[in-house]
């Protein structure tokens, strides 16, 4: 071999060492889909991403849309037309599983393209502090007598929180069938109610209620964790002798007839985001909990979350 080769040769490894070591492009543009109204748990994730995409350098540019209604199926529906965008995203968690089956929606989970879990969270029960409920048992003894004078206020119907109250009316004896609950297309707006005090208890993740309790507005009066949560003070239901433990989750999925490559590409990114120190003060400041769970993983997970849903709604009577 003569020496201008070699040297050519030498030269391209040196480029293709450099090339494989250096970090993956930033995505030029990306639009992330909240399925519901601006201040809750979705806006939330999708804002956060967001954020982090941006500071990170993953994404150059990245647009939070929101289109709240039924649980998340009328984003879903509206998702699904957006097939083979590549450059697309929807938060999507437990409480869309849930609509999908209460709602009967034509779509569901088989027609997107699954990228990535990305956190879980726990329930909490709250009142407005002038509220005469102080403990669970309070709660269980007025559900227990009359529950229909009993209204909970919380996200979609079917949802994480709908279910937190069924469950939590079964635990105690009480029938779930006759839960008065109160559904909001999101947090923002759920919370609201609860402040106003158009109803008597309300849910949402713990974190959600966090700073409404520290600013006085709130009371805690259960958390659906095994044991109590660092930085909020609340009793789980277990230590109230109320055998309820219950989590939701979150995660992003694309558009249907998007390209392998794509796919690879989107899920890199998400991947990438999760890693990023960035992401870890999202999780600490939310007090969310890390759950990342990559593409493949999330895809075996969604194929047997329809079923686990399915069961909960049944025994607690939101699904026939």
């Amino acid at each position: 071999m003569s020496l201008i080769n070699r040297v050519r040769r030498a030269a391209l490894a040196t480029l293709l060492a450099c090339a494989l070591a250096s970090p993956a492009a930033a995505l030029d543009r990306l639009t992330i889909m909240a399925p519901a109204a601006p201040g809750g748990g979705w806006d939330a994730t999708a804002r956060s991403m967001q954020d982090v995409l941006q500071a990170a350098g993953i994404a150059k540019s990245v647009q939070v849309e929101n289109v709240a209604g039924a649980g998340g199926t009328v984003g879903l529906a509206q998702f699904v037309r957006k097939k083979g965008d590549g450059t697309a995203l929807m938060a999507t968690g437990l409480v869309m599983a849930g609509a999908i089956l209460t709602n009967k929606s034509p779509v569901g989970f088989g027609d997107v393209t699954p990228i990535a879990r990305l956190t879980t969270e726990w329930q909490a029960i709250a009142v407005p502090v002038k509220s005469d409920i102080k403990t669970i048992k309070d709660l269980a003894d007025r559900l227990k007598a009359n529950p229909g004078a009993v209204s909970w206020g919380g996200g979609s119907a079917g949802g994480t929180d709908h279910m937190t109250a069924g469950l939590f009316a079964r635990a105690v004896g009480a029938d779930p069938a006759k839960v008065n609950y109160v559904a909001h297309s999101g947090g923002g707006e759920s919370l609201a109610s609860i402040l106003g005090g158009h109803v008597t208890v309300g849910i949402n993740s713990a974190s959600e209620f966090a700073e409404l309790v520290k600013s006085g507005q709130l009371r805690f009066i259960a958390v659906s964790s095994p044991e109590r949560l660092p930085g909020i003070d609340a009793p789980t239901f277990k230590e109230q002798g109320v055998d309820l433990v219950f989590s939701n989750w979150r995660g992003v999925v694309a558009p249907p007839g998007i390209s392998d490559a794509e796919r690879k590409t989107l899920a890199e990114a998400v991947d990438r985001m999760v890693k990023s120190p960035q992401w870890k003060e999202v999780l600490q400041k939310r007090g969310w909990l890390d759950a990342y769970m990559p593409q493949a993983e999330f895809e075996a997970f969604l194929k047997e979350e329809r079923g686990r849903v399915e069961a909960t709604l049944r025994g607690v009577g939101l699904v026939k």
